[in-house]
């Protein structure tokens, strides 16, 4: 199994039809956003991918920004295909992403989980993760 940080110039059709297919897997009532608007040059994204057998089996991705709080990350749409699941993928994705915010000094990495995703939850706590006494508000403005 490959993990690595997909770029922009690696970007091609097949790639973002396994990306959305997987996003599919994780958010089916979402319709993601191109790819090519999320791995670009202007977007302070990290997204990992997992390959094998010459195909994408899993992804999450890392978003950085600055409040005065700190400097922060957030992880985000961590999925792997349901073929794969069980096999390791989804650590060392995570475990991928945790590397880029130590290199870039990050004081913080958040993430949401839904509670029915019992798995992911114990990966997150085993590497460390811990739940904060916060709860997450959204507003969608459109």
């Amino acid at each position: 199994m490959k993990i690595a940080l997909l770029t922009e110039a690696e970007l091609n059709s097949v790639i973002a039809h396994e990306i959305s297919e997987l996003f599919g897997q994780l958010s089916p009532q979402k319709q993601p956003l191109p790819i090519a608007q999320v791995v670009h040059v202007d977007n302070p994204i990290h997204l990992a991918y997992a390959e094998a057998g010459g195909r994408i089996i899993g992804m999450a991705s890392l978003c950085t920004y600055r409040v005065l709080s700190g400097y922060k990350g957030w992880i985000e749409d961590v999925v792997v295909h349901a073929d794969a699941r069980g096999k390791g993928a989804g650590k060392q994705l995570i475990q991928k992403l945790l590397e880029v915010a130590r290199d870039k000094k990050l004081t913080e990495i958040l993430l949401f989980t839904e509670t029915h995703r019992k798995p992911a939850i114990q990966l997150y706590h085993n590497l460390g993760f811990t739940r904060k006494n916060s709860e997450p508000y959204s507003f969608k403005p459109y």
